[in-house]
């Protein structure tokens, strides 16, 4: 099992994930996820940074930790031919180590330039389009491309780097688990679900990763680490498809005004000590992940980085 790190760009500025990406590699994580959002979540979360300068920042820090997206939308707000440009250019900065992980996307984010926000379905048409733009594109020569839902006309991209970086799909309903599987090398997903993982390797050619994460509060007790996942994260009690389908950061903060303590501490881990994240991570495994990330939420990121490298990543190293 590979444990990682999620550098939230919805609560830190672009100085501060850069300094946090450095501090997760001197911690002993092997790889980390950013968050590509143009919106954050909440007002009060206060940051979104463009993840692409961020990255080419954290690559002149770094040099062994793997970086990758989780998750980027190449189907709205940006062409996947921009795409294409930006993550080619992640991987001839961070040689073998940038993965790019790619979703269909939230409306919070992709409602920006004014197209219409489409059903599940089409979201889901739209991705594999995009990511086909993608490979072609990284194929090398010049390339024409006509698509249903994307158009390209002579473009070449000419920063490729070797190898190629990885594409991780982002999935939990059966339609885009098979999707994953199709055309993606890996796998993201936010639930242990054995039933998710077990369809993905059963539909991939290979096997290929499968990457999992969860949120969590590390404070000094649990009762403090509630508190505080509630002020900083409530968006993580929300149920259903609401996230995917609230335009705004104030449509939001209406919707956790009805969300209390209790429903946002059963979704994040909260306490001081390692168990219930050996336990969170024990049960990613038991359904078939092979990787996982831990998301700190709240200011106090050294709370977690203690934790780590201390009680939980020995353990793994230990085991390898």
């Amino acid at each position: 099992m590979k444990i990682g790190y999620a550098l939230s760009s919805e609560e830190f500025g672009p100085h501060e994930l850069v300094a946090l990406a450095e501090r997760a590699e001197a911690a002993g994580f092997e790889f980390a996820v950013i968050s590509d959002h143009y919106h954050p979540w909440l007002d009060r979360q206060g940051q979104s940074p463009f993840v692409w300068a961020v990255i080419g920042a954290i690559s002149r820090v770094t040099h062994r930790l793997r970086l990758g997206t989780a998750v980027t939308c190449p189907s709205n707000r940006i062409h996947p031919a921009i795409i294409a440009q930006a993550a080619a250019t992640a991987g001839a900065l961070m040689p073998d180590r940038f993965f790019l992980g790619v979703g269909t996307g939230e409306n919070l984010n992709e409602h920006i330039i004014a197209r219409h926000w489409p059903e599940p379905p089409v979201r889901l048409e739209m991705l594999e389009e995009a990511v086909g733009v993608i490979r072609k594109l990284w194929s090398g020569g010049s390339q024409s491309i006509y698509g249903k839902y994307f158009t390209v006309e002579n473009a070449r991209i000419y920063t490729l780097p070797e190898p190629l970086p990885p594409i991780y799909v982002a999935a939990a309903a059966p339609r885009a688990t098979e999707l994953a599987a199709r055309i993606g090398d890996g796998l993201i997903s936010t639930t242990p679900n054995r039933e998710v993982v077990d369809k993905f390797r059963a539909r991939a050619e290979r096997d290929k990763p499968r990457l999992g994460g969860f949120t969590a509060c590390v404070a000094d007790d649990e009762r403090e680490a509630r508190r505080k996942a509630f002020d900083h994260w409530p968006n993580a009690g929300l149920p259903g498809d609401l996230k995917q389908e609230l335009a705004l950061p104030e449509h939001f903060e209406q919707a956790v005004k009805l969300v209390d303590e209790d429903r946002v501490a059963k979704r994040v881990v909260c306490g001081a000590g390692p168990e219930r994240h050996l336990a969170k991570i024990e049960e990613y495994a038991q359904a078939g992940f092979d990787h996982v990330y831990v998301h700190q939420v709240g200011p106090d990121q050294e709370a977690v980085f203690r934790l780590y490298e201390r009680e939980i990543l020995p353990k793994f190293r230990a085991a390898v």
